[in-house]
């Protein structure tokens, strides 16, 4: 079954054909209300964005940094519940017809259920979850439901990822990989490095012929020059803490905080575009 994946797919081939990469938002869902995060992500695709990320808020949310930390925080003590990142979803494809899909840990949707949880994320629109815990080898269950409801299935790879697990991957994975810069939680960073070019490269290696995967890089890039950095050399460029970091700096005002997410995708959209 094709399904949702397919509106991702045609996404990042749309960028590609437009020789640029795809930009792709990440927002936590409920920050800093739910209706505040859909008004957010709506902005953010306004803005420029081909893509968004939309997080399950989690109370150990071992990958992300203190910026995204926070804003969890904020999220959680305000009573998000799975519920709302489906309304979240539903909403913000549906006001855009863009690709949104979920990022979250595996022990949320062990607990509501796999089934469950990929038939409602099919039903609300969403193109797929990128599961960021959730070893290859533990994910056939997974896998059989996503593909069933037309999901894609992004996993996670970092350059410390040996070229064997890199092929176990692209295989198991679709609609694309993510490719983690470096080593470390999410955050802004001075400098993306040499590191996620050699892991573009290598993750492209693994892929098998004649598939076509794309690779979005992520983990630190805040701004539209680090955004042309690595459009340089990947399928899709991939920002959340700088689009949480604007909301958290609006300090309650949401018209200002939206208006920073806007200015921000639109620079980064600009920043994308390799011939600009």
């Amino acid at each position: 079954m094709s399904g949702n994946i397919d509106l991702l797919s045609d996404a990042l081939a749309a960028a590609k054909a437009e020789n640029r990469a795809a930009l792709v938002a990440y927002l936590p869902a409920g920050f800093p209300t739910v209706d505040g995060g859909i008004a957010a992500i709506k902005a953010v695709f306004e803005g420029g964005a081909d893509v968004v990320e939309v997080g399950l808020p989690h109370s150990d949310p071992v990958l992300d940094g203190p910026v995204i930390q926070t804003a969890d925080d904020i999220a959680l003590r305000g009573g998000v519940r799975i519920a709302d990142v489906m309304r979240t979803v539903r909403e913000a494809h549906e006001a855009t017809g863009k690709p949104v899909l979920v990022m979250t840990y595996w022990n949320p949707i062990d607990r509501y259920g796999v089934e469950r949880f990929t038939e409602e994320l099919a039903a609300a629109g969403g193109a797929g979850c990128i599961l960021p815990d959730l070893p290859v080898q533990e994910s056939a269950l997974w896998r059989e439901h996503a593909d069933k409801h037309g999901l894609a299935t992004v996993f996670v790879v970092a350059p410390s990822s040996r070229d064997e697990r890199l092929a176990t991957i692209t295989a198991a994975g679709s609609g694309f990989v993510y490719a983690a810069s470096l080593m470390g939680v999410t955050g802004t960073r001075e400098s993306v490095g040499e590191q996620a070019a050699d892991l573009v490269r290598r993750t492209r290696a693994a892929v098998e012929p004649g598939r076509t995967l794309p690779v979005c890089v992520g983990l630190g890039v805040s701004d539209a020059a680090q955004a042309k950095e690595v459009a340089a050399f990947a399928d899709g460029v991939i920002v959340g803490s700088a689009f949480v970091k604007r909301i958290l700096d609006a300090d309650g005002d949401e018209a200002a905080g939206l208006a920073a997410v806007r200015e921000l995708a639109a620079e980064l959209a600009e920043g994308v575009r390799r011939d600009s």
